[in-house]
């Protein structure tokens, strides 16, 4: 955790956009295993791979189009820092009535996954509980989590295809 954090504070304070790049990805790798060590090798292996893997590549392509520096602000935006301490404080409020982790009596062991281990196989008709739970449960979650990503790249994609066309509307241009 605190490599983290460290890792967070150098990130924001660095004006070298490679570096921050290779920061922020060695960021999400920390971050896949913290959640390796919480027991979720499924959350950290999504955490590697997109994180760490596809995000860090896409923002090295996107800097092969850009600068390398980052433009100074000429004026402080306190605005920004106090909404990003509030979202923040929030979100920790928000944590503050979660049982501790590994809570036997948590609702999670007490109602839910009993449900899934008991009765997942006669009604989704899997015998994997996990896989029951991510194709049937979740299963809207997932096609949700998919869409996000797919319509991102369709973004992505259409951004990069205005930029090159607009290059060569400039390179047939004589003004």
């Amino acid at each position: 955790m605190t490599l983290l954090v460290c890792t967070a504070v150098i990130v924001t304070r660095l004006r070298n956009l490679f570096a921050t790049v290779m920061l922020t990805g060695i960021y999400s790798f920390l971050g896949a295993g913290w959640m390796l060590l919480l027991d979720a090798p499924d959350v950290a292996f999504t955490e590697a791979s997109v994180g760490a893997g596809i995000s860090t590549v896409l923002m090295l392509a996107t800097l092969a189009l850009t600068t390398h520096r980052e433009k100074r602000s000429e004026k402080k935006q306190w605005l920004a820092l106090l909404l990003v301490v509030l979202t923040g404080a929030a979100l920790v409020y928000g944590t503050l009535d979660m049982p501790h982790y590994g809570d036997p009596n948590a609702p999670i062991h007490t109602h839910v996954a009993p449900r899934y281990i008991e009765e997942s196989p006669e009604e989704v008709g899997v015998p994997n509980i996990v896989t029951a739970v991510l194709a049937s449960y979740r299963g809207y979650d997932t096609l949700g989590e998919t869409t996000v990503i797919f319509t991102a790249g369709i973004a992505v994609l259409l951004l990069l295809r205005r930029r090159r066309e607009s290059r060569r509307r400039g390179a047939e241009d004589p003004r």
